[in-house]
């Protein structure tokens, strides 16, 4: 049993590290502390639930019914090469220090419907966590246990990137540091956006 949890938990945190553009929004959100617990949360759940459909066998529907991912896979793309516009224009155009009392608020619902945007119209989350984690589970008696350590990798990873992230405020005290950094999310929601079209 604790050996399938932690083959669960090792290999959800596997899979989960790699720079993408869910973890770069996390990231500044964590820095801008702003709605950071529901943004954590949010995606958390969200690849429970994915994790959870995959072990329950919902990883033979998307193979029988591919077009689903195709309609994550186009959406997705789009959704982010225009929020790659948005950090690349703000990239451009911010000059100023964004301190604590000087970010620009966005209001619960809008971080967190970005969140899920972020998550749901990405087909690499389903395919890592519905198709791979689901197939990998089979592999156990108990495969429930492997479902619970992946989705304690998933917890544990976006609270630590988001409340970590508060450990490198001090590098950002500048507006040049806060530019870098929307160019980097740029190109990744960018770079995200052409491995959807090319490669699922």
């Amino acid at each position: 049993m604790l050996n399938t949890y932690l083959q669960g938990l090792l290999v959800g945190l596997s899979l989960i590290v790699a720079i993408g553009a869910q973890n770069a929004f996390v990231l500044k959100q964590g820095l801008k502390r702003r709605h950071v617990f529901w943004v954590c949360l949010v995606c958390a759940l969200s690849d429970a639930v994915l994790i959870l459909f995959g072990v329950m066998g919902f990883s033979a529907v998307l193979l029988h019914y591919p077009q689903i991912i195709q309609f994550a896979k186009w959406g997705g793309a789009l959704f982010l090469f225009f929020y790659g516009v948005q950090h690349a224009v703000q990239a451009w155009k911010n000059q100023s220090v964004m301190t604590l009392d000087t970010v620009n608020e966005s209001s619960l619902l809008k971080v967190v419907l970005i969140a899920l945007a972020l998550t749901w119209l990405n087909p690499h989350v389903y395919l890592d966590t519905v198709i791979l984690l689901g197939s990998i589970s089979t592999k156990f008696s108990q495969p429930e246990y492997f479902a619970f350590g992946a989705i304690s990798a998933s917890l544990l990873f976006f609270f630590s990137l988001g409340y970590g992230a508060r450990a490198l405020l001090p590098l950002f005290q500048s507006a040049r540091a806060w530019r870098i950094l929307d160019a980097i999310i740029a190109l990744i929601m960018w770079g995200v956006a052409i491995s959807l079209l090319y490669t699922v």
